[in-house]
């Protein structure tokens, strides 16, 4: 296991830009929960993400990536996700040690710290309906915008292949 520090926001907005990828970025107070980013809807258009980081029985780690408001089985989803098992969430430190994140600050940029590809990414198809989607930049106190379309451009370039399936009900 490395020790090497995770890659911050400054770190993806140039690997972003390495890969021509637009992206805008907003500074606001830390948000822990999607309760607490609804003030940011009216500021930053296109759709807004929950993260929800899960492990099986294996230890096989999936981020699933949804719209703020979707509503994810967590008793079936591990059919759909292709999990061993049912599914539980994921601990903080196995959060940080793949992802580089704390909670609350949960994104799927954090495929660029999950350089071992221990977590199968997958997002939902109704939230990349959005020609834009939001996402915490490795931190909570700012969100970035970008297209869906690059977003698994992005993740390709993590050496992520992104799983684009329905999950919410």
């Amino acid at each position: 296991m490395s020790e090497a520090q995770p890659k911050n926001a400054e770190d993806l907005f140039r690997f972003l830009d390495e890969l021509g990828i637009k992206h805008t970025t907003k500074r606001h107070a830390p948000v822990f929960t999607v309760a607490e980013s609804v003030e940011l809807r009216d500021e930053i258009a296109g759709g807004h993400t929950k993260n929800l980081f899960l492990k099986d029985k294996k230890d096989n780690y999936f981020l699933l990536t949804v719209e703020e408001n979707a509503t994810v089985d967590l008793k079936t989803i591990h059919q759909t996700i292709g999990a061993a098992s049912k599914v539980s969430f994921g601990k903080p430190e196995k959060l940080m040690e793949f992802l580089g994140v704390i909670p609350g600050a949960v994104t799927a940029f954090g495929a660029i710290n999950d350089t071992e590809g221990r977590v199968k990414f997958v997002f939902d198809e109704a939230l990349m309906e959005f020609d834009v989607i939001n996402c915490h930049p490795l931190a909570n106190d700012q969100t970035t915008s970008i297209a869906s379309k690059d977003m698994l451009r992005f993740m390709d370039a993590t050496g992520h292949e992104a799983l684009v399936l329905k999950v919410s009900a």
